[in-house]
């Protein structure tokens, strides 16, 4: 059965794809993010599709570092671009793992206040310290739980994707290099890097 032409769409790459999705469910905010906000969240989803940029190197296993670690590390830090280095990653993941995995963290009593008040601390001190994007950080600081929803809305797929259950996948890999659950997670998307199952 042949296919017309003009259902078939054809993304240049992953990022454009990300920012055409996000400037489409932007359309129905007003006022609508600016468009270097919208670059940099296509970039955030781009960044965070590969394991190694989610999750960091702990124990010799990849984990998800806590916020609140984060945060004492740039409070902590040495250098000024050292502490909005720190922050940035703190303020990105909070807004990611505030927009997709909101039920698996509400399980454990952390609720979506916690990453809206870490996420807008780092972006905040951000807007009035970094030496790039000021701009764009003063706009997720404002709006960062219309953020939260653009990116929810922007980076789900067409077909309900349960976050847990790939959370579980992917320990379920690490830890036995199950050749199936890494199927799965590559046809989910999920960008895999190292030995799983203790190799």
């Amino acid at each position: 059965m042949a296919i017309p032409k003009s259902n078939i769409r054809t993304e240049t790459s992953l990022p454009d794809y990300f920012r055409r999705r996000l400037v489409r469910h932007a359309e129905r905010l007003r006022p609508p993010p600016h468009e270097d906000t919208l670059w940099y969240l296509g970039e955030l989803l781009h960044r965070f599709r590969r394991s190694e940029q989610f999750f960091e190197v702990h124990q010799g296993r990849l984990a998800q570092r806590p916020l609140a670690s984060l945060y004492g590390d740039a409070q902590a830090a040495s250098s000024e671009r050292e502490r909005c280095l720190l922050l940035q990653r703190l303020g990105d993941l909070a807004l990611f793992l505030g927009a997709f995995f909101p039920n698996r963290y509400a399980r454990w009593g952390i609720h979506r206040d916690y990453f809206i008040g870490m996420g807008c601390a780092a972006y905040d001190y951000l807007a009035e310290s970094a030496t790039t994007h000021r701009h764009i950080y003063r706009e997720l600081t404002g709006g960062f739980v219309r953020m939260l929803e653009l990116l929810a809305a922007a980076g789900s797929r067409r077909q309900a994707i349960d976050h847990d259950e790939i959370l579980r996948l992917y320990a379920h890999w690490t830890a036995t290099g199950d050749r199936h659950a890494e199927q799965q997670l590559r046809a989910l998307g999920v960008t895999l890097i190292g030995p799983a199952g203790g190799h």
